[in-house]
């Protein structure tokens, strides 16, 4: 399914992040920045140890904030790792609408025109996928009316439930 937004493309797809071929893809990381399960582990597991190197001399970032790094081995030149809160700790909702905006924004200042994120937080974290959904897409629909020199960005969903999830919430939305 794909939505045009001012002069940029929403594209949901079904399948394995690692794989796509857009400038940059988002890594659903922990603060610490330790790519352990999930999107992450798939990541490290793709994308070789530079990544992971790459992580370490940058520390860590806070929940809400997004970091760039090299993409390793993967399709997609770099790794956007942004961190989504875990259910339970407080301003889950605020703290996802700012990691998918910090993620945005650190494609742009990087020259990037295409972004693939995942279903942040929606894994291991706990969060609710319909509340995911909706705060991603809000988030990122309000980003691409602006001036903005994103031209794509795409959400890839690991599962049918997880990828319909998202294709009702932009069908509302848009």
């Amino acid at each position: 399914m794909k939505k045009t937004i001012n002069k940029s493309v929403i594209e949901l797809v079904e399948g394995d992040i690692t794989e796509m071929e857009t400038h940059a893809i988002v890594n659903a990381a922990n603060a610490a920045l330790q790519l352990g399960g999930g999107v992450a582990g798939a990541i490290r597991r793709k994308g070789g140890p530079a990544i992971q190197a790459e992580c370490d001399k940058i520390g860590g970032t806070h929940v809400g904030g997004a970091v760039i790094t090299t993409g390793g081995n993967l399709k997609a030149r770099h790794v956007i790792h942004a961190v989504g809160p875990r259910m339970g700790e407080g301003g889950e909702d605020e703290k996802l609408r700012n990691a998918t905006l910090a993620s945005l924004e650190v494609a742009e200042q990087n020259h990037l025109t295409s972004i693939s994120f995942p279903a942040i937080s929606a894994g291991i974290f706990g969060f609710p996928i319909e509340r995911c959904a909706h705060i991603m897409l809000s988030a990122t629909i309000g980003y691409l009316q602006r001036n903005t020199t994103i031209e794509k960005v795409s959400f890839c969903l690991l599962g049918k439930e997880s990828f319909r999830t998202f294709v009702d919430e932009l069908s509302r939305q848009s």
